[in-house]
């Protein structure tokens, strides 16, 4: 392991990569202390501290949130724009034209996502401005300390700036760095949590809340779910796929026999984040309508994380969101046509359309078992946290993103080092991760 890190450096452009792709991070760290004008931080933060929803846009937000910082909104309303036309592609006959015209068409979406996170953040940074405005401490002194007709305009300025910002900052992780960006700015925003997690659980041992065997008992319980999670991850179903053999002159060509590695969880970690993001929505619409009680009541209460509705919502989109987007990033169609152009087939499938139908049907089929297990694993450690307390940064969705995107930058790193005949991470096997 030791002689791989060092063939990382021995690598140059891989080496730029990284280095490039950690000053990026650290900006984006800077950038999450840096606070908005006319806001008490400390204000803010104990009256936000006992807010289960806006802790979890926090998590999100690294921290930023909470400190109403100019990064405070985070990377969610790019992800809210990538989401919607997302969903529009498959009903909008212009964006499915767009996205069958290749990298030309993929730029053009890309650029109609920047215009919709521009106008998603504005409105989101309104609301949250003047949800800012309503709060005080219990003493009754405010949190902002500007009038509210300069502080509304200045914040939502401030916020959708800071958004654009960061989108901007994924765009060149992805191209220049290594990883994907946007994947990478919400990992980095979770584990930059992880030092001050640790030392509140330790406190927690050392003060005599939580007893030393409980603490244990969470931490092994910590080591099987990654595990777990890998385990999932990784597994794929290997459907059979044989070549036949071609005389060329003297030359004999294929003939070999390979398979089709189909992924129980060929979406990744994008579920995760598309469902986060989609329950999200509530509270941001409390905060657009702060007067209405009963928009209030039904966030504070039936729509809470850990709630039964919040976790079978929660739950249902992580489902639907796995099989939407396995069907974007995989065509059965397409892969059956690849297959037949080589003279490839299935054993005992017919090429062509029935090839197409028996691997949707096996897709289809694997796909149920490993969005539920996500579904699980992210709704799950809620009762954790209701029941025995549980520090905020142990939750089931930060720990499936945050394995979920380290496994797809190793695979990058590995995908480096073996194009330069250097050892990968593992010897046996290769890390597969899932990109965004």
């Amino acid at each position: 392991m030791l002689d791989t890190f060092r063939s990382i450096f021995k690598v140059e452009e891989l080496k730029k990569r990284i280095f490039f792709t950690c000053a990026i991070l650290i900006v984006y760290r800077i950038g999450g202390h840096i606070p908005t004008p006319g806001i008490d931080g400390s204000i803010l933060a104990s009256a936000l501290a006992q807010n289960s929803i806006f802790g979890l846009l926090d998590l999100f937000a690294g921290g930023a949130f909470a400190k109403a910082t100019i990064f405070a909104l985070g990377i969610m309303p790019y992800i809210s724009a990538s989401i919607m036309l997302q969903l529009l592609g498959a009903v909008v006959p212009y964006l499915q034209r767009l996205q069958r015209e290749g990298e030309e068409g993929r730029r053009k979406i890309t650029q109609y996502t920047r215009y919709l996170t521009v106008a998603i953040a504005a409105l989101q940074g309104w609301g949250t401005a003047g949800f800012l405005t309503t709060i005080t401490d219990r003493a009754g002194n405010p949190a902002v300390h500007m009038d509210t007709a300069g502080f509304i305009p200045l914040t939502v300025l401030t916020f959708t700036c800071g958004c654009i910002f960061i989108m901007w900052l994924g765009e060149q992780i992805t191209e220049k760095g290594i990883g994907n960006g946007i994947s990478l700015i919400i990992f980095i925003g979770i584990i930059a949590r992880f030092p001050e997690a640790v030392w509140e659980e330790a406190e927690l041992v050392l003060a005599g809340y939580r007893s030393l065997v409980l603490e244990a008992v969470m931490v092994a319980m910590m080591v099987l779910v990654i595990a777990a999670v890998i385990l999932v991850t990784r597994a794929q179903r290997k459907v059979p796929v044989q070549y036949p053999r071609k005389v060329v002159g003297r030359k004999v060509f294929g003939g070999a026999a390979t398979h089709l590695p189909l992924s129980v969880n060929s979406a990744g970690v994008i579920p995760i984040i598309f469902a986060q993001s989609i329950m999200f929505l509530p509270s941001t619409i409390a905060q657009l309508f702060p007067n209405s009680d009963w928009i209030q009541n039904l966030v504070a209460v039936s729509l809470r994380p850990g709630g039964w509705w919040y976790s079978i919502i929660y739950g249902l989109i992580i489902i639907f969101f796995g099989y939407f987007y396995t069907a974007i990033v995989f065509n059965p169609m397409e892969i059956a046509d690849n297959m037949r152009r080589n003279g490839g087939y299935i054993p005992g499938i017919r090429p062509g359309k029935n090839t197409s139908e028996y691997i949707e049907r096996i897709l289809t089929r694997i796909t149920l078992p490993g969005a539920i297990f996500f579904a699980m694993i992210a709704i799950l450690p809620w009762v954790l946290i209701s029941q025995a307390n549980v520090n905020f940064f142990f939750g089931g969705t930060g720990l499936l993103i945050v394995v979920g995107v380290a496994l797809d930058t190793l695979q990058q790193i590995e995908s480096h080092l073996l194009m330069r005949h250097y050892d990968g991470f593992m010897k046996k096997g290769r890390i597969r991760g899932r990109s965004m």
